[in-house]
């Protein structure tokens, strides 16, 4: 009894698989019938947006290959002579039993910490002060403190 159950399971299997096929093989039939769907390419206007039709080759743009630059440009030299990694601002709050404070910048108004540790002259509240900032676990910190 085993037997013919397996075998009518294997039939059923069978039939199915050739179901599947026949279905498919209609659906192929059926799209090369309608050609109303549109075509299977895509083309790209200028402006970015996707579009039926192919561009029109009067409008494209000449680009010359020595104009394209890969990777980082190069920095002129006046730019790194602008920037001046010394700032100045002022001290917000210093709680100096517990070793730090926070400067406000006198250009952005930003307000960064400090610690005891980054201070090297000794600094109280409302001190103008001149800074550098370093990068620290939680943001920005003020380093090299001094008191102007």
């Amino acid at each position: 009894m085993a037997k013919s159950q397996q075998t009518y399971n294997k039939k059923e299997k069978e039939k199915a698989k050739q179901k599947k096929r026949e279905e498919k093989q209609k659906k192929k039939e059926a799209r090369k019938a309608d050609k109303t769907q549109g075509s299977d390419f895509v083309y790209v206007d200028f402006d970015g947006n996707l579009v039926d039709t192919p561009p029109d080759p009067s409008m494209k743009v000449e680009i010359d290959a020595e104009d394209i630059v890969l990777g980082i440009p190069p920095k002129d030299e006046s730019d790194r002579e602008a920037f001046n990694p010394v700032r100045k601002g002022t001290v917000s709050f210093y709680d100096s039993s517990k070793g730090f404070g926070f400067i406000i910048d006198n250009e952005n108004n930003e307000k960064y910490f400090t610690h005891v540790s980054g201070i090297i002259d000794e600094i109280s509240e409302n001190d103008a002060v001149s800074f550098e900032l370093e990068k620290g676990q939680r943001g920005m910190n003020a380093v090299k403190v001094t008191k102007v």
